[in-house]
């Protein structure tokens, strides 16, 4: 038996532009799954998770593409290790999980890491840097094409390629072979830290109620109607030039993913430069792209980056695909300090008490590590 742990991520910045051939600027979390996996003598796989349930099948109908539901995750990275070669056995896979589900922090990335990387294990395969590149591929094969949500491989690579400190700077421009670097992130050496607010508004990426789909569908009918391959060969005076089509706002779609390209551009910049509230600035301008142009925020959402700011934040925005999920602000670490942890998390407690809803989740981060095997 081998147990892998593979953690989830929130996106610093860079948010709907991996799948339009841009740049992304996520980093791991320590929220994680962990996956104990063992081989068995027979074509049966048994999956258990703490959270769902139980489930078993058999590897016929794993690789028939006949498994939905939440098993879907797991049969999708199984199919998708098949598809490629490997010889997948018979396996029982038990799941336990801190990343909160539909929170936009990839829980679903962090399952199909944690079990590719123990089936890699189990099959001897070294785990280097290819191969961590590889099974981030294939788990995006796993989500985009098994469980059909539409996702651009942003999370996975993040998770499999994170490391403590550090932020993962991945540009999409070959959608088949993204670029992937890290980049230092030194949070805990300028005495802070990514404060997480899970709004408790939660979304489905596979839902298929035109959210996160319609978005896609919108930046790619932008592209073909500029003549580029994707958002990343149009500039800001190209999309202004952009009409609106069929009543769809093409052209705020796209002038988002143009500036968050370059805003991800200068976020790796203001980090060379320890210059904190550049990158604070940036992630202000972020939300607001998303809030006004994309369109993917939701009230909750919105109220907890203005609380966060109210509290001193040097930024905040929200994370993930949208429609619900966490924010994320960048905060001090000093105690009693202007922006400091405890104050920003009262404001935006105290913003929501006061317009009626539920208490946020809270989650105090640094980059963490990528997926790995435990034992």
């Amino acid at each position: 038996m081998v147990t892998t742990r593979a953690p989830g991520r929130v996106n610093l910045i860079g948010e709907h532009t991996d799948y339009n051939g841009g740049l992304c600027l996520p980093f791991a979390i320590p929220l994680a799954t962990t996956a104990a996996v063992s081989t068995r003598p027979d074509d049966l796989v048994v999956v258990t998770s703490d959270g769902a349930g139980r489930w078993q099948g058999t590897l016929e109908e794993i690789s028939s593409r006949a498994v939905t539901g939440w098993p879907a995750y797991v049969a999708g990275v199984i199919w998708s290790l098949q598809e490629s070669g490997w010889a997948v056995p018979g396996l029982d896979i038990t799941l336990e999980s801190t990343v909160p589900l539909g929170a936009g922090l990839s829980s679903s990335a962090a399952l199909e890491c944690a079990v590719g990387v123990a089936i890699a294990t189990l099959l001897d395969r070294p785990l280097d840097d290819p191969l961590r590149r590889f099974l981030a591929e294939a788990c995006r094969r796993a989500e985009a094409d098994y469980v059909r949500a539409p996702t651009g491989g942003l999370d996975q690579l993040a998770s499999l390629l994170g490391a403590e400190e550090h932020a993962v700077l991945v540009d999409f421009e070959d959608p088949a072979a993204p670029r992937a670097e890290r980049v230092p992130l030194p949070l805990c050496t300028a005495g802070l830290a990514i404060l997480i607010t899970d709004t408790g508004v939660r979304h489905e990426l596979a839902d298929g109620d035109g959210g996160y789909a319609q978005r896609r569908a919108e930046c790619e009918a932008a592209a073909a109607a500029l003549g580029v391959p994707s958002l990343r060969g149009a500039s800001l005076d190209d999309v202004e030039r952009l009409p609106e089509v069929a009543g769809l706002a093409h052209r705020a779609r796209a002038r988002h993913v143009v500036t968050e390209n370059a805003r991800v551009e200068e976020s790796v910049d203001a980090l060379a430069d320890a210059d904190w509230a550049a990158l604070g600035s940036l992630m202000a301008a972020s939300h607001a792209s998303l809030r006004h142009d994309f369109q993917v925020t939701v009230p909750e959402v919105d109220l907890a980056v203005d609380a966060a700011h109210e509290g001193g934040a040097l930024g905040a925005r929200m994370t993930g695909g949208g429609f619900g999920g966490c924010t994320i602000a960048l905060v001090s670490t000093a105690e009693g300090g202007a922006g400091g942890v405890a104050k920003v998390r009262d404001s935006i407690d105290s913003a929501f008490a006061a317009a009626g809803h539920p208490r946020p989740t809270h989650h105090l981060v640094h980059p963490a590590a990528g997926a790995h095997t435990l034992t």
